[in-house]
């Protein structure tokens, strides 16, 4: 297996009326192609700084990512726009859709930026998307006309429309409950199993976490732990497993 993601001796400060914030004190890790990464940690951890950078929303301080081989240091904001628009699939907590905007042109979005994309082929994309994340049925409604789970597929579908490198999910369960939550981990586990997809998932939830291969704590911007899931749990059957009158 190859690196998808590489991290090494990564800092970030800031300053904060006069003072220097060490955010990020030296972390390093490597991610390899069809992982199934969590990052976990509470507020003020690192991880959402962290997050930032390994989209290509920041820079470090000081160390080096690199993205599928690319130094993204030396990259000037254009060319991380370039990259995350190429590279990075975004799941966001709040989905970050068009709200009077249907589900297969919100999954085109990504698409629009790529000059060398025909609207033709841009639909015929969009559409095999939604038919991965089992919305085929729902593709002409707008957001306000699916549930939240349905919204955060359309979300996934949009992340996978590019053909990313790595799918990255910030607290992509957050505004969810129980057994949604579940579907959509069920969705991410056939995504990586079957499909081979690389994914980084933020989350403060350990439940969530047991969903994944390996697991990075994060705490005061530093890595507490990395480490492999042994007793990783299918999503699918935690769901099943479920009362069925619990909605």
């Amino acid at each position: 297996m190859s690196k998808i993601l590489e991290i090494k001796d990564l800092q970030r400060n800031f300053s904060v009326g006069g003072e220097v914030v060490h955010a990020l004190k030296g972390i390093s890790f490597d991610i390899m192609t069809g992982e199934f990464v969590t990052i976990m940690g509470s507020s003020g951890s690192g991880k959402t700084t962290l997050l930032n950078i390994l989209g290509c929303l920041d820079k470090p301080t000081s160390g080096e990512y690199f993205l599928d081989g690319t130094a993204i240091n030396t990259k000037s904001r254009d060319e991380l726009a370039t990259l995350r628009n190429h590279k990075i699939g975004f799941v966001f907590q709040s989905y970050n859709l068009l709200p009077k905007t249907s589900a297969l042109e919100n999954v085109e979005l990504p698409l629009l930026y790529n000059a060398e994309i025909s609207s033709t082929e841009r639909k015929k994309r969009a559409t095999e998307a939604l038919k991965a994340v089992n919305l085929s049925d729902r593709m002409s409604h707008t957001p306000t006309q699916l549930s939240g789970g349905q919204q955060q597929r359309v979300a996934i579908a949009r992340a996978l429309v590019n053909e990313p490198v790595m799918i990255l999910a910030d607290e992509a369960t957050g505004n969810l409950d129980s057994r949604t939550s579940y579907e959509i981990m069920a969705l991410m586990q056939d995504l990586n199993i079957n499909h081979g997809k690389t994914i980084v998932f933020v989350t403060h939830e350990p439940d969530i976490a047991t969903f994944s291969s390996r697991t990075i704590r994060l705490k005061d911007g530093q890595i507490q732990a990395d480490i492999i899931n042994q007793n990783r749990q299918n999503a699918t059957d935690v769901l099943a497993a479920l009362p069925s009158n619990n909605e």
